[in-house]
């Protein structure tokens, strides 16, 4: 079988050439070794939830076995000397201290609310909301559970409502404050610095509990320990700074830090999976991408040389559950839009499509394969970087990029295919050459709607930089007048990418509108919306969903003690 690059007397592109990047030997990761990025909880994480675990075994085996009332009794003799110690002035004191308490809690919600709206930071807010649901309520139920009464024989002179054990306040408190300190603060000295003055804040609230009799010292002890040890494994989890880091820089969410552990990862990955050292990594072409963390690496040979990856995480997953979840609801089931179950299936397909594109022929990246930097949650797509490639919307449309990229379209027809986000940011040019990137929505076998998409969005696309009637005359060369006004029935709003209408709007310009009155003859719009038993289902359970979670989000605000 002949290689695409050979195929110079058909119709397809011939491939540019290109050096192939230096390889070494490669290595297998043996079985127990961990991945280049693990996901790890740390030990003080470790350390608290064992310490929670050890509370709560210790209190239910003193409970079984009499040696509560044992543990009571000194605390209730500590409490007694605490209440020898009352002046009025001190009461008046730590009395303000417990009734600042809600109002602090209520501050940090909000302002920390305020923050991760304006930059964004999705996944920690949710993080933030999970992690106060599970501290307030598991706090509620275990004080349920055990039932255990306030101080006994003592004057409680402070506010207080339901059991005692553990202390709702104390837990909600540091809840909190270790949610603003993971969601708000970067990490580093900042962050180590407002762990003291946690504590510092924490260990005033306490005393205040103890001196105004309205909790017993384990009482306080275990909300501490619970409203510690939950935030931090959800944080640790979920939302880990190598990760996700807190900063205050703009740019998408979708665009992960590759400094740090991630970086070391990626090197790592690359040289034991591929056989590629990596000597740099940098960010590339953010501006055109959304759903993923698009990279330029710098692979060390002779001459030293580059490839492209394409970073893919859990993050990017979710929104891709979440987008097609959208457009479901909005348009009804589109075409080809089933969510991938794994980042794994995820990356796995567009590997896969990517080659069937560059064994047909067309002019795309070489894939050099699959690098797994933490199993089910990161991978990374290694192919080709076209290097001193620009935009086709910063290049110069001629005839010959006009033919080439309509050629492009034929060539997927051809082959069964379709590449279904046709846009400037997808289609470079070099050396008088068109090149198509990203297949991560490609299709296999699509419907004529969807080949005719992608014919209307190329035309489109080619006539930003040219015009309506110079890529018309060049399009009845290699398709038919009833396949070009199938193209523009078929593609109209939704179905043009939003870059390509953005640009549009910027030029003043309605090439739809200039094309159909080039078309001898004009088909009705072809109408996606579908209704269906799924999407009225679908409707009727997200809508109480979101009621349903924004009630909850609005009482834990209102009310988080």
């Amino acid at each position: 079988m002949a290689l695409p690059s050979e195929r110079v007397g058909s119709r397809e592109t011939p491939r540019p050439p290109h050096p192939a990047p230096s390889r070494t030997r490669r290595r297998r990761r043996p079985s127990g070794e961990p991945p280049p990025l693990p996901r790890q909880l740390q030990p003080s994480g470790l350390y608290w939830l064992l310490l929670l675990a050890a509370v709560l075994v210790s209190w239910v085996v003193l409970t079984t076995t009499g040696g509560a009332f044992a543990v009571e009794a000194v605390e209730i003799r500590v409490l007694t000397w605490v209440e020898g110690l009352r002046t009025a002035q001190l009461t008046a004191f730590f009395r303000g201290v417990d009734r600042m308490v809600g109002p602090v809690i209520l501050g940090a919600w909000w302002a920390s609310l305020v923050v991760l709206l304006v930059w964004r930071r999705w996944r920690h807010l949710f993080v933030w909301i999970g992690a106060m649901f599970v501290v307030a309520t598991g706090s509620s139920a275990f004080a349920w559970i055990i039932q255990r009464p306030r101080p006994l024989g003592l004057e409680i002179i402070g506010h207080w409502q339901g059991w005692a054990m553990p202390s709702r306040p104390v837990a909600v408190l540091t809840a909190t404050g270790l949610n603003v300190l993971y969601a708000v603060v970067p990490a580093g000295v900042l962050r180590q610095r407002g762990k003291w003055v946690l504590t510092g804040v924490i260990g005033l609230v306490a005393a205040a509990r103890l001196y105004l009799g309205v909790d017993h010292p384990t009482d306080v002890v275990v909300g501490i320990v619970f409203g510690v040890a939950a935030p931090l494994v959800l944080w640790r989890m979920l939302v880990p700074n190598d990760v996700f880091p807190v900063s205050y820089r703009r740019g998408r969410s979708a665009h992960l830090d590759v400094r740090g552990a991630r970086g070391e990862a990626i090197v790592s990955g690359l040289h034991d999976q591929l056989g590629l050292v990596a000597t740099e990594i940098k960010p590339f072409g953010l501006e055109g991408s959304g759903g993923s963390t698009p990279l330029r690496v710098t692979v060390k040979g002779d001459p030293d040389t580059y490839v492209f990856c394409k970073l893919y995480a859990v993050t990017h997953l979710r929104s891709d559950r979440w987008y097609k979840l959208g457009r479901s609801l909005l348009y009804g089931r589109l075409e080809d839009e089933k969510p991938f179950n794994t980042v794994r299936r995820l990356v796995q397909y567009e590997d896969y499509v990517l080659r069937l594109l560059y064994a047909a022929g067309l002019p795309v990246p070489v894939p050099h394969g699959i690098v797994e930097i933490t199993p089910e949650r990161e991978y990374l797509l290694v192919t080709e970087f076209f290097d001193g490639a620009k935009e086709v919307g910063d290049a110069e449309v001629d005839d010959s990029i006009i033919d080439q990229g309509l050629r492009i379209v034929r060539q997927m027809w051809d082959a069964g295919l379709a590449h279904r986000d046709i846009k400037p940011a997808n289609l470079l040019v070099r050396d008088g050459q068109v090149l198509v990137i990203d297949s991560a929505f490609a299709e296999l076998r699509p419907s004529p709607w969807r080949q005719a998409v992608d014919l209307g969005n190329m035309m489109l696309v080619l006539a930003l930089r040219s015009s309506a009637r110079q890529v018309y005359d060049r399009a009845v060369l290699q398709f038919s007048a009833e396949e070009i006004a199938e193209a523009f029935a078929a593609t109209r709003g939704l179905t043009m990418p939003s870059q390509l209408r953005r640009m549009m709007r910027e030029q003043g310009r309605d090439l739809h509108d200039d094309f159909t009155a080039l078309l001898p003859i004009r088909l009705p719009p072809v109408h996606i919306q579908r209704w269906s038993v799924r999407r009225v289902l679908l409707l009727a359970a997200f809508v109480p969903g979101v009621l349903l979670a924004v009630v909850i989000v609005i009482q834990l605000l209102q009310s988080p003690l």
